[in-house]
Protein backbone atom coordinates (compact mmCIF):
# COMPACT_ATOMS: atom_id res chain seq x y z
CA UNK A 1 0.00 0.00 0.00
CA UNK A 2 1.67 2.98 -0.72
CA UNK A 3 2.08 5.01 2.54
CA UNK A 4 2.79 8.67 3.69
CA UNK A 5 5.07 10.11 1.39
CA UNK A 6 8.07 10.60 1.10
CA UNK A 7 8.79 7.16 2.67
CA UNK A 8 11.95 6.31 5.04
CA UNK A 9 13.91 2.96 5.32
CA UNK A 10 17.03 1.04 5.03
CA UNK A 11 17.61 -0.90 1.89
CA UNK A 12 18.13 -4.88 2.16
CA UNK A 13 20.13 -5.17 -1.39
CA UNK A 14 20.04 -8.76 -3.62
CA UNK A 15 21.31 -9.24 -6.82
CA UNK A 16 19.87 -10.12 -9.89
CA UNK A 17 17.52 -12.92 -10.53
CA UNK A 18 15.64 -13.55 -7.54
CA UNK A 19 13.19 -16.41 -7.88
CA UNK A 20 9.96 -16.75 -5.87
CA UNK A 21 11.24 -19.78 -4.39
CA UNK A 22 14.26 -17.25 -2.75
CA UNK A 23 11.54 -15.16 -1.54
CA UNK A 24 9.41 -17.87 -0.14
CA UNK A 25 10.84 -21.77 -0.43
CA UNK A 26 8.38 -23.51 -2.14
CA UNK A 27 8.51 -26.47 0.77
CA UNK A 28 6.20 -23.76 2.84
CA UNK A 29 3.44 -23.76 -0.50
CA UNK A 30 1.16 -25.51 1.33
CA UNK A 31 2.24 -26.39 5.35
CA UNK A 32 2.30 -21.95 6.02
CA UNK A 33 -0.81 -20.61 5.78
CA UNK A 34 -0.15 -17.23 7.68
CA UNK A 35 1.05 -14.72 6.24
CA UNK A 36 2.91 -13.07 9.30
CA UNK A 37 5.04 -16.90 9.82
CA UNK A 38 5.35 -17.08 5.99
CA UNK A 39 7.31 -13.65 6.57
CA UNK A 40 9.95 -15.43 9.34
CA UNK A 41 10.90 -17.42 6.30
CA UNK A 42 11.58 -14.95 3.62
CA UNK A 43 15.04 -15.60 1.83
CA UNK A 44 15.51 -18.20 3.98
CA UNK A 45 17.37 -20.37 1.11
CA UNK A 46 19.29 -17.14 0.17
CA UNK A 47 20.41 -15.89 3.36
CA UNK A 48 18.68 -17.16 6.64
CA UNK A 49 19.19 -14.17 8.94
CA UNK A 50 17.70 -11.88 6.47
CA UNK A 51 14.18 -11.91 7.24
CA UNK A 52 15.59 -11.73 11.24
CA UNK A 53 17.09 -8.29 10.22
CA UNK A 54 13.87 -7.03 8.44
CA UNK A 55 12.55 -4.02 10.01
CA UNK A 56 8.77 -2.74 9.57
CA UNK A 57 9.50 -0.45 6.92
CA UNK A 58 12.12 -1.45 4.92
CA UNK A 59 12.96 -1.64 1.21
CA UNK A 60 13.76 -4.98 -0.66
CA UNK A 61 16.42 -3.11 -3.41
CA UNK A 62 17.32 -6.22 -6.21
CA UNK A 63 18.92 -6.07 -9.97
CA UNK A 64 17.05 -7.10 -13.12
CA UNK A 65 14.48 -9.97 -12.87
CA UNK A 66 13.09 -9.79 -9.54
CA UNK A 67 10.09 -12.37 -8.46
CA UNK A 68 11.08 -14.75 -11.63
CA UNK A 69 9.78 -18.34 -10.86
CA UNK A 70 6.33 -19.72 -10.39
CA UNK A 71 3.42 -17.75 -10.26
CA UNK A 72 2.37 -18.08 -6.56
CA UNK A 73 1.23 -15.05 -4.41
CA UNK A 74 3.03 -16.55 -1.49
CA UNK A 75 5.88 -14.51 -2.10
CA UNK A 76 4.43 -10.85 -2.43
CA UNK A 77 2.28 -11.99 0.28
CA UNK A 78 4.92 -12.55 2.64
CA UNK A 79 7.08 -9.47 1.70
CA UNK A 80 4.45 -7.50 2.80
CA UNK A 81 3.66 -9.25 5.96
CA UNK A 82 7.28 -8.82 6.85
CA UNK A 83 6.99 -5.34 6.61
CA UNK A 84 8.37 -4.28 3.74
CA UNK A 85 7.29 -0.68 2.37
CA UNK A 86 8.60 -1.54 -1.00
CA UNK A 87 10.51 -3.32 -3.53
CA UNK A 88 12.86 -1.60 -5.87
CA UNK A 89 14.32 -3.29 -8.75
CA UNK A 90 15.66 -2.90 -12.29
CA UNK A 91 12.82 -5.10 -13.77
CA UNK A 92 10.20 -7.99 -12.40
CA UNK A 93 8.63 -11.14 -13.69
CA UNK A 94 5.70 -9.52 -14.87
CA UNK A 95 3.94 -12.20 -13.17
CA UNK A 96 5.15 -11.12 -9.83
CA UNK A 97 4.73 -7.60 -10.85
CA UNK A 98 1.07 -7.79 -11.10
CA UNK A 99 0.61 -9.74 -7.71
CA UNK A 100 2.39 -7.92 -5.50
CA UNK A 101 0.00 -5.14 -7.06
CA UNK A 102 -2.96 -7.36 -6.46
CA UNK A 103 -2.17 -7.54 -2.91
CA UNK A 104 -0.95 -3.78 -1.99
CA UNK A 105 2.81 -4.65 -2.31
CA UNK A 106 4.23 -1.49 -3.58
CA UNK A 107 7.07 -2.59 -6.52
CA UNK A 108 8.82 0.05 -7.95
CA UNK A 109 10.81 -0.04 -11.05
CA UNK A 110 14.76 1.81 -10.87
CA UNK A 111 18.39 1.88 -11.84
CA UNK A 112 19.84 0.05 -8.54
CA UNK A 113 22.77 0.01 -9.39
CA UNK A 114 24.01 2.68 -7.05
CA UNK A 115 21.95 1.91 -3.57
CA UNK A 116 23.91 -0.44 -1.63
CA UNK A 117 22.53 -3.10 1.13
CA UNK A 118 22.23 -1.09 4.67
CA UNK A 119 21.77 2.53 2.40
CA UNK A 120 18.96 5.17 3.97
CA UNK A 121 16.45 5.60 1.74
CA UNK A 122 13.53 8.48 0.93
CA UNK A 123 11.02 7.73 -1.58
CA UNK A 124 9.00 10.49 -2.92
CA UNK A 125 6.50 8.57 -5.51
CA UNK A 126 4.69 11.93 -6.42
CA UNK A 127 7.85 13.24 -7.85
CA UNK A 128 9.24 9.64 -9.14
CA UNK A 129 12.49 10.21 -6.79
CA UNK A 130 15.10 7.97 -5.11
CA UNK A 131 16.88 9.52 -2.54
CA UNK A 132 20.07 7.76 -0.86
CA UNK A 133 20.31 9.92 2.04
CA UNK A 134 23.37 9.21 3.30
CA UNK A 135 25.22 9.27 0.31
CA UNK A 136 23.14 12.39 -0.92
CA UNK A 137 22.02 10.83 -4.53
CA UNK A 138 19.25 11.44 -5.85
CA UNK A 139 17.89 8.42 -8.63
CA UNK A 140 14.32 8.22 -10.78
CA UNK A 141 12.02 6.11 -10.43
CA UNK A 142 9.78 5.01 -13.01
CA UNK A 143 6.25 6.37 -12.76
CA UNK A 144 3.41 3.92 -11.18
CA UNK A 145 0.55 4.21 -13.30
CA UNK A 146 -2.64 5.75 -11.96
CA UNK A 147 -4.76 2.69 -11.88
CA UNK A 148 -2.46 0.46 -10.04
CA UNK A 149 -1.77 3.86 -7.87
CA UNK A 150 -5.27 3.62 -6.99
CA UNK A 151 -5.25 -0.18 -6.56
CA UNK A 152 -2.58 0.17 -4.01
CA UNK A 153 -3.71 3.04 -2.36
CA UNK A 154 -6.53 0.51 -1.36
CA UNK A 155 -4.33 -2.09 -0.05
CA UNK A 156 -4.77 -4.06 -2.97
CA UNK A 157 -7.41 -5.08 -5.49
CA UNK A 158 -9.84 -6.95 -3.49
CA UNK A 159 -10.24 -4.11 -1.61
CA UNK A 160 -10.39 -1.83 -4.45
CA UNK A 161 -13.45 -3.76 -5.77
CA UNK A 162 -14.67 -3.55 -2.86
CA UNK A 163 -15.01 0.44 -1.64
CA UNK A 164 -15.70 1.18 -6.12
CA UNK A 165 -18.08 -2.04 -6.77
CA UNK A 166 -16.35 -2.74 -9.91
CA UNK A 167 -17.14 -6.12 -10.64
Amino acid sequence: MIKNIPMKGRAHKLGSDINTDYIISGRYKFSITDPQELAKKVFEDLDPSLASRIKEGDFIVAGDNFGCGSSREQAPQALKAAGIQAVIAKYYARIFYRNAINLGLLVLEADTGQIEDGDELELDINNSKINILNKKKELELKKIPDFMQAILKEGGVIEYLKKHKTF
